[in-house]
């Protein structure tokens, strides 16, 4: 369905026009489709695997389908053949890199990691647990009534948040991220917070008086109304996939198949709270949603950097940016700018807040040897963390429990870019786990993803012999 079907239907609908980019993104339609049926059909959970697999296909599978097919596209910057050419086939290099990463992983030490077994091994402690949730509640306390707007720019839109400068300035930005990532860890912790048996009353204790007042402040900072779609979404899938009930194989298929649908069906019309003045929501064909939505800019985006490559060379200063983000501008006025925003700019927007995949990025690093490293290593890491999690399935109230399931899905903001407009809260999201937990009593001994554990074999009993 995902590799003939769909792709067949959003052709059939439009007057295709044919071409060599065209034939290069059907390979990328079939590679990314591929993909995500393995995924999907998988005997163990890859969440990982699932989340990258899914951007790949929609953003940069059916959605340049559509375009390459119409000539249409979201945005007014107009490439030629040649440029859109390139952009596929940047896009299946990309793809190729990645599935080598991930195969060449598996392959190593039964896929164990020397780096991400000890890492997601790490379990939840109580008392750094419910010091979060104090310090989170703490912050709501102090940040939300302070706010322009106070309570109700929440329930509003993400323009009346824009408007109250805590989106339009970047320390303003950060501050509402660090209310919102600490919240949703305090809230995804406590949940599966252990209660030994000799404190146990009392946690049982704070847990339920703890809890209620995270999930109201939950509901404020992590709303799908005032916060980006991406986000809201990674934050309610994490405490769905962390629940026991959807650790199996079976119940990540079902979810897994679920979730591709509403982000291929529905996801476009979740936009209805960004702005404040609302128009009535009108569903148009997939194929048109594709080539007209600013949802789906990824491609195009992808394009105008090629050309951006050729008129004004690579970029390696830009990964200095990302290292340094913390560095005010005032400090340094030559630091570089989000990607998104530097190609909007080249192509004459007026409009800035625009992707930059990840593709186009390590591209404009170094060119086509630094996206092939970047995600061999993605394949690679990913593979590895969702072996570990596999292992540690069994396992609750590990780091991997909670971790995997919001790399994988978080993944969906860093795959679709700019890094620098989330590496801030990318590194909230990766160092808060580590404060609330702590190094595991011993190794894993949990069988390897797919391999039965070894039976002893039963002593000879002296005057005996083995019967075949």
């Amino acid at each position: 369905m995902l590799v003939v079907l769909l792709p067949a239907l959003i052709l059939q609908s439009i007057d295709t026009r044919f071409g060599a980019a065209l034939a290069v993104q059907c390979v990328v339609v079939v590679h990314a489709g591929g993909g995500l049926t393995r995924v999907l059909t998988d005997a163990s959970v890859r969440l990982v695997a699932f989340g990258f697999w899914l951007f790949a296909y929609v953003w940069l599978g059916l959605a340049p389908l559509a375009m390459l097919a119409t000539n249409s596209y979201p945005l007014e910057y107009r490439t030629g053949e040649t440029t859109a050419f390139a952009a596929a086939t940047l896009t299946e290099l990309g793809l190729l890199a990645y599935s080598a990463g991930a195969a060449l992983s598996a392959g190593r030490n039964g896929g164990s990691s020397v780096v991400f077994a000890p890492l997601l091994s790490r379990r939840l402690s109580p008392l750094p647990v419910l010091l979060l949730c104090g310090l989170s509640l703490a912050l709501a306390v102090v940040l939300i009534p302070g706010q322009e707007g106070g309570l109700r720019a929440f329930f509003t839109s993400r323009q009346a948040l824009w408007q109250s400068r805590a989106e339009a300035d970047a320390t303003h930005a950060l501050r509402i991220w660090a209310l919102a990532v600490p919240a949703f860890w305090a809230l995804a912790a406590l949940v599966q917070l252990p209660r030994p048996p000799q404190r146990g009353r009392l946690l049982r204790a704070i847990h339920w008086a703890v809890l209620p007042s995270l999930l109201v402040l939950n509901v404020i900072v992590n709303n799908p109304i005032s916060r980006p779609r991406f986000w809201a979404g990674t934050v309610l899938l994490v405490l769905l996939f962390s629940w026991r009930r959807f650790s199996t194989p079976r119940a990540f298929r079902v979810a897994a198949a679920a979730i591709t649908a509403v982000v291929l069906f529905a996801f476009p019309y979740s936009d209805y709270f960004r702005y404040d003045e609302r128009e009535a929501v009108q569903v148009v064909p997939l194929a048109e949603q594709f080539s007209t939505s600013m949802d789906y800019d990824a491609f195009q985006q992808m394009q105008t950097g090629i050309d951006y490559v050729q008129e004004n060379g690579f970029s390696p200063s830009a990964v200095l940016g990302l290292i340094l983000f913390m560095v005010p501008r005032s400090m340094w006025p030559e630091k570089p700018q989000a990607t998104g925003i530097e190609l909007a700019q080249y192509a004459g927007y007026e409009f800035h807040n625009l992707s930059a995949p990840l593709w186009i990025e390590s591209y404009l690093w170094g060119g086509a040897p630094c996206v092939v490293a970047v995600f061999c290593l993605l394949g690679a890491a990913g593979r590895r963390m969702d072996d570990v999690r596999e292992r540690l399935r069994h396992r609750r109230r590990t780091l991997a429990v909670l971790l995997v399931p919001a790399f994988a899905f978080y993944q969906l903001i860093f795959l679709r870019g700019s890094l620098m407009a989330i590496v801030g809260p990318l590194l909230l999201l990766l160092t808060v786990p580590l404060l609330i937990t702590s190094r595991a009593a011993g190794p894993s001994r949990s069988p390897a993803p797919g391999r039965q554990p070894k039976t002893t074999s039963h002593a000879l009993i002296p005057g005996h012999r083995r019967h075949s």
